[in-house]
């Protein structure tokens, strides 16, 4: 009997979607008043985004001509080279330096590929109704200045497993794992399509299978949904078919952009208490955080990760687009499409619903009961989230202000680090740091540690801010970042358990009769 092979993964939708394909040349900025087809292509763009998550933007031939040059010169480079990726960023200059350093016709199609993302983003702004430079603040300045790299990048890619097939598997699913980007826009080039985008009704569909050789597919980030107070919500995608060559450009906050949702509250929508603002350096530590503490909470990493990206989409559900309130008086239509808050008022006004356009009755309308409680839930969860977010916030502050108060003070040791609490006496209260790096210690824990390290020993390895501490286990060599609260010495751990096994022997033994 052969051995049984596991289940496949879930396939996509046989009925791919017609995504909106927005000509660039409509997109584009200009002095004057709005034309009729500008205001088309605003719509069209974010109808696109708001129904399937994804969209078509149609390059000029010119700028079109730049990507196929792109593409064929990655494919000879990768073959030349021998290597999967390539990383490509704006004023590093690396194309200039010699010959076969990186493929050729990057500065040009970096060029074609920022000036589409940052007219996508200023027609996302105008359908908010805010201006349509209001995000540029947050970008790099055009052109760079001297000796600066940009924060947008462009990722080349290239696997020549299709000359050998003599075509492009797009069925595989395997590897695929659900995905986000971190940035405010992600903009995909192929040869061969092979990227799946999840609708908002949790529905996979081929995004890239019907779009032309000058055709960009448009993703929405993370930081995006940040500064439009989840408005415009995260698009999750994967890949199925990574036998093609692909150029993948991300436009990036800069580092020290304040990422915040004020223009947002002028425009008079409503923003949810836990969009904050935040520096966009913070903002990408606390998502590589966010990952890195999901994959270590469970030892089946694939599924955190899909659990961990999947979060946006289900606060978008959750929540009204128009207002960011949670769904707590969803109604549902005969269509099987829910609404609350100004969307729903929205959706009676038209007497259409905004995702299927069917028509609707006001008297049909009916609680959703089961998403209003699931809305709820979610909402406590997240002010639960919010005052856990301002409570680092806080501790960050506070050990910020040590270390300055420690290095104006003169408080180092010789070799330049700083004095720990306990070493003197005279330093700042602030965050504990009861441990010394070398010393043993034994794992306590809390909720959020993996069982297979509680009751560990482990010896300390580096001190973090915060308060946290890298530890190595002593019997298994894995490493993990806890908290001081979640750690004790070895000697006040035998210390305790002999006073509770054998309180009598042990004052006894130290303090004998006559001392």
């Amino acid at each position: 009997m052969a051995a049984s092979s596991p289940p496949p993964p879930a396939a996509a939708s046989t009925s791919t979607p017609r995504l909106a394909t927005v000509r660039l040349h409509d997109l584009a900025p200009y002095d004057g008043a709005a034309t009729p087809a500008y205001a088309r292509a605003v719509h069209a763009l974010s109808a696109s985004l708001t129904r399937h998550g994804a969209a078509l933007l149609e390059l000029p031939s010119a700028h079109a001509a730049i990507l196929r040059c792109a593409l064929q010169s990655a494919r000879a480079f990768f073959r030349a080279n021998n290597q999967p990726l390539y990383l490509y960023r704006a004023g590093s200059r690396t194309s200039d330096d010699g010959g076969d350093l990186s493929p050729a016709c990057m500065d040009d199609a970096f060029t074609c590929f920022g000036e589409a993302a940052r007219a996508a983003l200023s027609a996302i702004a105008r359908h908010l109704r805010l201006r349509t430079n209001v995000f540029d603040h947050l970008l790099d300045d055009t052109p760079l200045p001297v000796n600066e790299v940009s924060s947008s990048e462009l990722l080349v890619a290239y696997s020549h497993q299709h000359l050998h097939s003599g075509h492009a598997s797009s069925g595989c699913l395997g590897s695929s794992v659900p995905q986000v980007d971190r940035g405010f826009l992600m903009l995909v080039a192929s040869d061969h399509p092979g990227i799946q985008v999840c609708d908002p009704d949790g529905q996979w569909y081929l995004a890239d299978g019907v779009s032309g050789p000058g055709d960009l597919l448009l993703l929405t980030g993370r930081a995006l949904s940040h500064v439009t107070a989840g408005l415009r919500p995260t698009s999750r995608y994967r890949i199925t078919n990574e036998s093609r060559a692909s150029l993948t450009f991300r436009l990036m906050p800069r580092a020290n952009a304040i990422l915040d949702c004020s223009p947002i509250s002028a425009a008079g929508h409503c923003v949810p208490q836990m969009y904050q603002p935040i520096s966009a350096s913070e903002f990408m530590d606390d998502l590589c955080a966010e990952e890195l503490a999901v994959s270590n909470h469970s030892e089946a990493p694939s599924e955190s990760q899909s659990s961990f990206v999947s979060e946006p989409s289900l606060r978008s559900v959750l929540s009204d687009p128009l207002s960011g309130a949670f769904l707590e008086d969803a109604m549902v239509l005969l269509c099987g499409h829910s609404f609350g808050g100004l969307m729903l008022k929205k959706v009676v006004e038209m007497a259409r619903c905004t995702i299927c356009n069917g028509e609707v009755d006001p008297a049909t309308l009916f609680p959703n009961l089961a998403l209003r409680a699931v809305a709820t839930v979610v909402k406590m969860e997240d002010d639960r989230r919010l005052f856990h977010n301002a409570a680092l916030r806080k501790r960050r502050k506070e050990v910020t202000e040590r270390m300055d108060v420690l290095k104006s003070t003169g408080g180092s040791k010789g070799n330049g680090e700083l004095v720990l609490d306990g070493e003197n006496s005279t330093s700042p209260r602030g965050v504990q740091y009861p441990f010394v790096v070398g010393e043993r210690v034994l794992i306590m824990g809390n909720r959020r540690t993996p069982d297979k390290f509680v009751g560990k020993e482990a010896v300390i390895t580096s001190q973090c801010l915060n308060g946290w501490y890298l530890v190595k286990a002593v019997d298994s060599g894995e490493s993990i970042r806890l908290q001081y609260r979640s750690l004790k010495k070895v000697s006040e751990v035998q210390l305790q358990s002999e006073m509770r096994l054998q309180p009598l022997t042990f004052l006894h033994n130290k303090y004998p009769s006559g001392s």
